[in-house]
């Protein structure tokens, strides 16, 4: 176990107090969102329309369906992939390795559902089970970070994140001592990053939609739009799934409550909040309107492909021909900055996207309740504290490089605002 040293990395998220408020913080949301959903005034701010009890929050049921679903994944993870790719250098100057299947996991798991279905698996009752489903993974996410934790006080020095170290066992408990925890080729954050929670929301937001076409006879045109919309950005995600490679959540973060929570619980139970309004809380949606939210869906969509795209092609090849002309900023490091195309526009082009797509999936919910847009409201607030920790990484990384760049590009997230 590495001492505490005062040359690392500042705390962040507000310190042990501030890991602490959050690891109370996010379930309760998480269950908040989940109550007021159902209710009649489906008010964010307001209360609960009620507290529910053990006997309702508990269910082994929920828990072995949540135990299956992680071995499911876990399975489809272990199946040979068409690629293996290298992940970012590590401090022994050693290279882990991937299995870049994601997509596939994806496909598999629609054909197991698809034969469940046909078989007489009853997913419109999965919406009801919501509330224990949402319990047990929060169970799991606590007693398998407490794991992580102990796993990573028998790593070297070597494998431990750059923050999550410091010494308080709470706040590194909340952001992940190890950074890359394994057993054998098996990497749990990795694992966790994308299959089980993007794949579990996009599962939630089906069953919501066959529940709404058993009472109302068809899905909505609006839950049609939640439904296709998230499902071509989980897609997306997993057709791109080594891209998440040079993510701060791989590279930076260790594996601790805050990923294992979010992957596990929040993503699939909160993400999943459109589906579930529409399905208490019908919208009437014509066509000439859905065809505008799909535009700016497409312009979000367009933004976000494209700023990522371009950002993975240089990092691979900055002399592939369609990058190879984008003017750049050398750095002390020996890597190069982007300052023209997508990046010269703002700092963080694909954070502009995702907003953008974040406003489109709340846009069928209508404008007359706030509760379908938390998501986008939640977002920005995250999209803009990641953006800050980034901000700071890349200060002490790139030094003088980073101040230039600042000034060439000078807006963060959005042209001209911010």
């Amino acid at each position: 176990m590495a001492p505490p040293q005062g040359s690392r990395a500042p705390l962040e998220f507000g310190g042990p107090l501030g890991a602490a408020a959050l690891m109370l913080l996010l379930p309760v949301t998480m269950f908040h969102l989940l109550l007021v959903a159902r209710s009649g005034p489906a008010r964010l701010l307001g209360p609960p329309p009620y507290l529910p009890g053990l006997e309702e929050l508990w269910s082994p049921w929920a828990l072995l369906l949540c135990l299956t679903w992680l071995g499911l994944q876990a399975a489809l993870y272990l199946l040979p992939a068409h690629k293996v790719a290298e992940g970012q250098e590590l401090k022994d100057k050693s290279r882990l390795r991937y299995p870049i299947n994601g997509f596939q996991a994806l496909v598999l798991t629609a054909l197991l559902v698809g034969l469940g279905v046909s078989a007489g698996l009853p997913l419109s009752a999965l919406p009801e089970m919501l509330l224990p489903l949402a319990f047990a993974a929060t169970l799991i996410a606590f007693i398998f970070s407490l794991l992580l934790y102990l796993k990573a006080l028998l790593a070297p020095a070597s494998a431990l994140a750059p923050g999550g170290n410091s010494g308080n066992l709470i706040y590194d408990f909340f952001l992940g001592r190890e950074l890359n925890p394994r057993i054998c080729s098996f990497d749990f954050k990795y694992f966790c990053e994308l299959r089980p929670g993007l794949i579990g929301w996009v599962l939630i937001n089906l069953a919501l939609l066959i529940q709404e076409a058993e009472l109302r006879g068809s899905p909505s045109l609006a839950m049609w739009l939640v439904n296709g919309f998230q499902l071509l950005y989980v897609g997306d995600a997993l057709w791109y799934e080594e891209a998440v490679l040079t993510t701060m959540d791989i590279i930076h973060d260790g594996f601790g409550f805050m990923l294992a929570f979010g992957d596990l619980a929040w993503v699939p139970f909160t993400y999943s909040l459109q589906a579930q309004f529409l399905l208490y809380h019908p919208q009437p949606l014509g066509w000439p309107l859905a065809s505008f939210i799909c535009l700016i869906n497409a312009v979000g969509y367009y933004i976000f492909r494209g700023a990522n795209s371009q950002k993975n092609t240089f990092r691979k090849n900055p002399s592939d021909p369609r990058v190879a002309d984008l003017e750049t900023i050398s750095t002390a490091t020996g890597r190069r900055l982007l300052v023209s195309g997508w990046w010269g526009m703002v700092r963080h082009p694909n954070y502009l996207g995702d907003l953008i797509m974040a406003l489109a999936w709340s846009l069928p919910c209508g404008v007359f309740h706030l509760l379908p847009y938390f998501y986008f409201l939640y977002f920005t607030a995250m999209l803009v504290h990641r953006e800050d920790r980034d901000e700071r990484q890349c200060r002490q990384k790139y030094g003088l490089a980073w101040h230039e760049y600042c000034r060439r590009v000078p807006y963060r997230i959005v042209p001209y605002v911010y």
